[in-house]
């Protein structure tokens, strides 16, 4: 049964999120460097949340995807990319306070060739969030959004394309300090039978694409996650022995990125962390991407199905 001290926390986090990314919208423009953005928002989010070790603070590092380049790109110490007029950026964070996370996200496009893409986007993910509910089927779900997906097309430079459902990517149900418990909720139709239930927490989030609709592994790796129940595996080195143990002192099993080690002065960091993804401990998630010179959008909130209602904890005047 949730209590009221779980409301407050997933509350509080959502409006730090709220007030985070407002504040972000004012500096977010072509010719920022992507590290100095992610800096920036990581800062202000930690001071409005009054970061405490894993108590309270980030829930996972900032994700400024760009383009064709869907999620799990945050950029590493060393990538100067900076945004440009006609890039499609994905902003993902999140908040946490006492493991209640907040995942929730949008895009930034400056060129209005996107807006369609942008619109589409978003209003698939609030038919994902209207069709959400106790009892809900997730593959019921995943039809509304990608009808609603399905039906837009984009003008990019002369030439329409059909707006597809990235099918390789999900919502998911959240739990304390996990960023994905066990459910998800497809962004296409499919066939299983699995159910929403009272209580539970979700992310609803979908992403469009002009290109294949579905996304790989590519590029350098910028975002970790120690496993939820990770195995007591030996270390061979004590250099391993002693990331873990920051690892587990600094994020839990929340997830974490390469820049965050090197602020925490675990600098000279990736033969230690390779050890520590080779024994099972840790996971790595590299950028995933659809095909090169594709645009994808995305947009998610998080949503509470208490027993009356449900709560989007993350909806704001801005989406």
């Amino acid at each position: 049964m949730l209590n009221s001290s779980i409301y407050d926390d997933l509350r509080q986090a959502a409006e730090v999120h709220r007030q985070v990314r407002k504040h972000a919208q004012t500096y977010i423009k072509p010719g920022i460097k992507l590290v100095d953005l992610c800096k920036r928002l990581e800062a202000k989010n930690r001071e409005l949340l009054e970061a405490e070790g894993f108590k309270r603070g980030i829930a996972f590092p900032t994700g400024c995807s760009l383009n064709h380049v869907a999620a799990h790109y945050t950029p590493n110490y060393g990538d100067n990319t900076v945004l440009s007029q006609n890039d499609v950026m994905k902003i993902d964070f999140g908040s946490q306070i006492n493991g209640r996370i907040i995942d929730c996200a949008f895009t930034v496009a400056f060129n209005p060739m996107f807006d369609n893409l942008l619109q589409t986007v978003k209003a698939a993910t609030n038919a994902g969030i209207k069709a959400a509910g106790i009892d809900a089927r997730l593959s019921e779900i995943g039809e509304v959004i990608q009808e609603v997906m399905e039906a837009g097309e984009v003008e990019i430079n002369g030439k329409v394309f059909k707006i597809k459902c990235v099918a390789n990517l999900n919502g998911h149900s959240i739990g304390p300090y996990q960023i994905h418990a066990g459910k998800t909720v497809p962004i296409v139709k499919r066939l299983e039978a699995v159910k929403m239930e009272e209580g539970e927490v979700y992310a609803i989030e979908t992403f469009g694409s002009t290109g294949k609709g579905h996304v790989s592994e590519g590029g350098e790796c910028s975002h970790y996650m120690k496993r939820f129940n990770a195995p007591n595996a030996p270390l061979r080195t004590p250099r391993a022995k002693k990331l873990l143990q920051f690892i587990n002192r600094e994020f839990s099993t929340l997830a974490f990125c390469r820049r965050w080690l090197d602020d925490g002065g675990e600098d000279k960091h990736l033969m230690a962390l390779k050890s520590l993804c080779d024994a099972g401990v840790v996971d790595a998630y590299p950028p995933l991407l659809d095909v090169k010179g594709s645009y994808v959008a995305q947009y998610e909130h998080t949503l509470i199905l208490r027993p009356t209602c449900k709560e989007v904890l993350s909806r704001g005047d801005d989406f």
